[in-house]
C-alpha cells in the first residue's frame, strides 16, 4: 500500500503525463488489462482515460484495472485514473 506522501509523489509525477489508455464503450477486458500491465513495466506510472461512452463507474473502472494489473491506484480525478506499479526490470521513480 501506498502512504499519502507517497500518493502526493506519484500525482506530482502524473500531472504532466498524457493519458495512454482509453476505456469506451466495451468496459475493461483482458487484453486492455494485459497492455496496460506491460505500458506499467515501462513506465510505472500511467494516466487512463474513461470515455464518456463508458458504461461502468469511474471508480469501478480504477478498481478493476489496479487488480487487474497488480497496480497500485493513485488518484481518480475527473475522467482520469492514475495508476502506478513498480517495474521490475525498468525502476525509475524512487518513492519518498
Amino acid at each position: 500500500m501506498l502512504t499519502g506522501k507517497q500518493k502526493r509523489f506519484l500525482r506530482s509525477k502524473a500531472h504532466h503525463l498524457n493519458p495512454i489508455f482509453q476505456v469506451g464503450k466495451g468496459g475493461v477486458n483482458e487484453n486492455m488489462m494485459k497492455q496496460i500491465s506491460e505500458a506499467l513495466e515501462a513506465r510505472e506510472l500511467l494516466k487512463v482515460s474513461v470515455l464518456q461512452n463508458c458504461d461502468e463507474e469511474r471508480g469501478t473502472v480504477a478498481e478493476k484495472l489496479a487488480e487487474g494489473c497488480g497496480a497500485e491506484l493513485v488518484q481518480v480525478i475527473g475522467n482520469t485514473i492514475v495508476l502506478y506499479k513498480e517495474s521490475k526490470d525498468n525502476k525509475e521513480i524512487v518513492l519518498p
